[in-house]
């Protein structure tokens, strides 16, 4: 299993000037990071990739930075979706520049875009299609597209392993895989075990938080089954550390805020890590002991 870090719970935007973030993520124990981008978040590929490289950590990117809500592969307007293909195209080039061997997220929408409806045949259709492009995109650059349910807080497209693997057989491409977040799926499901166990070989990894993006232990996320389910499938993919640090910002703190955690749960983000971190690798263990 390789242990990775979201870049946000160390900074608010990846830039030139926060590449030693690379340095203390292998310091920490981590084999990978994953840095979000978007049209606002500019720096030198080729210096990121330089730092990872020498280190032997492992990235992956995602889209956390700006966004056009138009650029949504699975929107009404035949337009949109392809602004959203030729957008998502974008970041995967960015990806390969970088070296990084995933591009995660809600890919199959836009995270925050919610029609209240059950998504029709025709739209799941549309979007499964999209994927399969940007699957083929993906494979020609040697990045894997990666797709993570979000809570329907954020999406009606894909809540659940089940919906999204249902896109991932409708897309039928190999290039697809699947990232559970344990913060998604707290509001979505009871049985995380079947929710990993229904992934299985598509499974790239976890984004392992608790239920309010605390380090992980502690609180409502049924870890015991997360670590059996995670045996019984021979898992040996990414187990992510994901949250928000509430330090950061101006004024400090607005960071978080701005994405919706009020709360003090991430301050400082190595603590995060190492407590996080020995908490997941014990749970492993007594799993496959």
């Amino acid at each position: 299993m390789k242990y990775s870090a979201h870049c946000y719970i160390f900074t608010d935007r990846w830039s030139d000037a926060q590449i030693g973030l690379l340095d203390t993520a292998r310091e920490l124990g981590l084999d990978g990071f994953e840095i979000a981008v978007g049209d606002d978040v500019l720096f030198k590929s080729e210096l990121t990739r330089r730092r990872a490289e020498s280190l032997g950590l492992e990235l992956a990117v995602s889209p956390g930075g700006a966004w056009p809500y138009e650029c949504d592969l699975s929107a009404h307007d035949p337009g949109s979706r392809k602004l959203g293909l030729a957008w998502h195209c974008r970041q995967i080039d960015m990806a390969a520049a970088l070296g990084a061997t995933a591009y995660t997220g809600a890919l199959y929408g836009h995270p925050g875009v919610l029609l209240y409806h059950r998504p029709s045949g025709d739209e799941l259709r549309w979007t499964a299609d999209g994927l399969r492009s940007l699957a083929e995109y993906g494979l020609r650059n040697d990045v894997q597209v990666v797709i993570e349910p979000m809570s329907h807080f954020r999406t009606h497209v894909a809540n659940n392993a089940t919906q999204a693997m249902s896109l991932i057989q409708a897309a039928d491409h190999p290039n697809l895989m699947v990232l559970l977040d344990t913060y998604h799926l707290i509001t979505e499901v009871r049985d995380y075990c079947e929710q990993i166990r229904a992934t299985r070989h598509k499974l790239w990894g976890i984004h392992a938080c608790e239920n309010d993006r605390g380090v992980p232990g502690n609180g409502l996320v049924p870890w015991q089954s997360v670590f059996r389910a995670l045996h019984d499938i021979a898992f040996d993919g990414h187990m992510v550390f994901e949250s928000y640090n509430s330090t950061i910002g101006d004024p400090p703190g607005d960071f978080a805020f701005r994405r919706g955690m009020m709360h003090n749960v991430c301050d400082d983000g190595s603590a995060f890590v190492k407590t996080g971190l020995a908490f997941l690798k014990a749970g492993m263990q007594q799993a496959t002991a």
